[in-house]
């Protein structure tokens, strides 16, 4: 449920050498428009940086395309599957979706996403709110279907030749530290940097931190 503005606050901080061209993911409602929606946006040999579910598609376009992969940033993201129990609480969520009103993020779910100390922030609540009413139902519903079943590409990371920088959070509600280092470990040519006060949404709740740890690792790469 992101769009451009998810990465409103990052990109004028990377630099003018930067050239950053949006994926829009939110325009494709299936897993195979969303392949597809990668393959035709990036560059033939890109440096992808991606969050969340966005960087779960990312990692799988760097393993199925690895020639066309310079370098993965990825944000707030899992290589594993979804244990049996989240996919149950999802289908839950799903039917009652289905037969309701949507509204946009309750203030309960708002919390599940935003560390406590950006909860009042409107730079990152209002902008996770506004793009929840203005992307809509359908498209929830369509990206928790799209979502549900993903094979677990922990084994798979140590296929990656390309450099690799994993960013989590130590107050990411929806990726725990410890899925990240079971990437790191997997992946011979990873870094991994956990940042502090923000939970998972870090691009819109710590830009400045995200993008000095993004500029230090192409520095380096």
């Amino acid at each position: 449920m992101c769009d451009e503005r998810m990465w409103s606050g990052l990109t004028p901080l990377l630099g003018d050498g930067v050239d950053c061209r949006f994926v829009p993911l939110q325009a494709a409602h299936d897993r195979a428009a969303m392949r597809q929606t990668i393959a035709e946006h990036s560059a033939p040999a890109a440096n992808l940086v991606a969050f969340s579910l966005g960087a779960y598609l990312a990692l799988e376009h760097a393993l199925a395309h690895p020639e066309r992969v310079n370098s993965l940033v990825l944000i707030a993201a899992s290589a594993k599957g979804l244990e049996a129990d989240e996919i149950a609480r999802r289908q839950r969520t799903m039917k009652v979706l289905a037969s309701h009103a949507y509204a946009g993020m309750s203030a309960a779910q708002l919390r599940e996403f935003v560390h406590p100390a950006n909860m009042g922030d409107p730079a990152v609540v209002g902008v996770i709110q506004q793009m929840a009413l203005d992307l809509g139902k359908e498209l929830l519903l369509a990206q928790f279907a799209a979502s549900m079943e993903r094979a677990d590409l922990l084994d798979r990371l140590s296929e990656l030749h390309c450099p690799v920088l994993l960013v989590g959070s130590e107050g990411d509600q929806k990726v725990a530290a410890a899925d990240l280092g079971a990437m790191q470990a997997h992946c011979p040519n990873s870094r991994l940097t956990m940042l502090d006060g923000c939970g998972h949404m870090i691009p819109l709740e710590a830009p400045q931190a995200l993008a000095a740890t993004i500029r230090e690792f192409y520095l380096l790469t």
